[in-house]
Order: C-alpha cells, then sequence, then structure tokens
C-alpha cells in the first residue's frame, strides 16, 4: 500500500466537489472554511469547477473528474479534501487517471458518498485514503471536534481512534485485516460491476443517514451484500452513527440480516457518519479489532509518513 505524506503547516489544500453542487448557503460555507484553514497556517485552493453546476444538479463527471486529476497532478498540493458529499461521485470513476494517481500519492478525504471515491482509488491504486469530515462541514459543525481530529491524524500522525465511551461490543472476536467501507448504500454499490472493490479478509466499517434511509432500505442494502458473499469474505465489523426516528439500530438490521452465519467481531461506535462526531478512518491501512480492549479497534501502522 502507498502512504501519503503528512501535512505541515503551510501546505496548500486543494478542495474538490465529486459530488453535489456548491450552491447557495454552500458558497459561504466553503469561504467560511477556507477562512479556518488559513488561520491554522494553512494555504487553501478551490479547483477550477468548484463551484460549477453545468448539470443543474451538480458539475459534468468531466468536469469533476478533471479538477481531481489536475489536484493530484499538481505538486504543491499536498492534501485534496472533498467539499461535501450527495449522491454521484461515483460519475467520475471512468475519467479519473488512476496512473496519474499513483504516481502523485497524497492525502484524499471526505465521507459520506466521497467514500465511493476513496475505495475505488485505494482498489485502484493502493493509495491509503481517508474517511473524514468534509471540508464544508468545518465551518458549518457545531464543535471543532472533526476538524481536530483531521489535525492530529495528517498533522500529528496520530493513531488512536477515538475514546473508549465511543464503543460496545455487538460480538465478541479479535481479528486483523485492511479497513475497507465507509457509507453503506455506497459500499454496496460496489460490491460487483466495474468498478468494485475486494472485500476479501477486510475489516469493514459502515455507517448511513438514517433520515434517507429507513430500516427497510438499509436492510435491502445488506441483503444485497450478504447475496453477493460479502460477509463470508471479510473478518471483522465495524459499525458507525445510524439514526432513524424508529428508534431501530444499525446493529438490530444487521443481525437479522446475517443471523449466526458470521462469526467474526462486531463493534458500534458514535465517531462516525452522519454526526457532529466524527474521526479520521484511514481505508487500506491494516487494523485490528480485540474486543477484550477498551478501545476494540486499533490500527496497526502508520496511515501517513
Amino acid at each position: 500500500m502507498i502512504v501519503p505524506e503528512k501535512l505541515k503547516k503551510g501546505d496548500l489544500i486543494g478542495v474538490v466537489a465529486p459530488s453535489n453542487p456548491i450552491i447557495d448557503n454552500n458558497i459561504e460555507e466553503i469561504q467560511a472554511a477556507k477562512k479556518i484553514m488559513e488561520n491554522l497556517g494553512f494555504k487553501v485552493r478551490f479547483a477550477t469547477n468548484l463551484f460549477a453546476n453545468s448539470n443543474k444538479y451538480s458539475a459534468s463527471a468531466r468536469e469533476k473528474a478533471q479538477d481531481i486529476n489536475e489536484m493530484f497532478e499538481d505538486k504543491n498540493v499536498k492534501m485534496i479534501w472533498c467539499a461535501k458529499g450527495g449522491e454521484n461521485s461515483n460519475s467520475t470513476f471512468e475519467y479519473l487517471d488512476f496512473d496519474l494517481i499513483k504516481q502523485n500519492p497524497k492525502i484524499i478525504c471526505g465521507y459520506s458518498d466521497i467514500t465511493a471515491l476513496t475505495n475505488i482509488i485505494t482498489q485502484k491504486t493502493g493509495l491509503i485514503t481517508y474517511s473524514s469530515t468534509n471540508f464544508k462541514t468545518i465551518a458549518t459543525d457545531e464543535t471543532d471536534y472533526s476538524l481536530k481530529q483531521v489535525i492530529n491524524r495528517f498533522v500529528d500522525g496520530n493513531l488512536r481512534l477515538g475514546e473508549e465511551t465511543d464503543y460496545k461490543i455487538i460480538q465478541k472476536g479479535n481479528v486483523e485485516g485492511q479497513l475497507i467501507g465507509g457509507n453503506l448504500s455506497l459500499t454496496r454499490a460496489l460490491t460487483s460491476g466495474k468498478y468494485n472493490i475486494d472485500f476479501t479478509d477486510k475489516i469493514l466499517f459502515l455507517e448511513e443517514l438514517g433520515f434517507e434511509t429507513c430500516p427497510s432500505l438499509a436492510n435491502n442494502y445488506l441483503y444485497y451484500m450478504k447475496q453477493n458473499d460479502v460477509f463470508k469474505k471479510i473478518k471483522g465489523i465495524w459499525l458507525g452513527n445510524y439514526t432513524h426516528e424508529s428508534k431501530i439500530t444499525l446493529e438490530q438490521i444487521l443481525l437479522d440480516v446475517i443471523g449466526n452465519e458470521f462469526d467474526g467481531p462486531i463493534i458500534k461506535s458514535d465517531n462516525f457518519g452522519h454526526i457532529e462526531k466524527k474521526i479520521v478512518i484511514p481505508i487500506g491501512i491494516n487494523a485490528k479489532i480485540d474486543t477484550s480492549k477498551k478501545i476494540p479497534i486499533e490500527l496497526l501502522e502508520k496511515c501517513v509518513k
């Protein structure tokens, strides 16, 4: 695997929008996020098509991919931070230059729809990518928790994955494997087809937005993954946030799907997903779940160098 370099004060951060458009209030929020990072000592550059809305629902796939390719090619850019999530970052896949990305490794991060993009980049290039807060969100969060997690991971190289109080054990066990996953609906879409990811011997982390995904739809996604043998391939499961008005939990839905057919460890934490509190999870890094530990998951290797 290719581990990108640490971020340093004074480095240039490139901002791209691979998913939904940056329009209306988002424009002010993006500008506010830029000021926050500049005040911390970083430089920020907006991609050429960051504010494009060519299709009236987003920039075109080619425009979005062009921005990502250009940010990887630009030697001055040390980190690529995705502006916000949405629904169609996968539209960029066929226009990404994966050879270029592999030859110019650097941090790229975001969450929600962005995890489709980051997982595919890791799969195609071997570059470690990251599930983290989005760029816009650092200006809209009520606290600076998620921003501090970005600094801790990318600048300080901290390996800690939250606090003891974040976790609960659903099923005991002890396994090691590479981390893979992110948003449930998008991870589900990567189980098959031309652009798919390898789940073999991985630790799968999943979260979902309950506001958009009712329990029956989450059940649909998980059954699709089961029917494509995902739960026969992976070693462990790490569930993140899922909040639905029914109070039905993601672990309830998962256990209904897998029954007693999965014997690996399953842990749950409310420190990633569509919530205020988001840690940074490296995709492709080796990790260990040990449910006897106070913090039941740990990174086994550096995720920036």
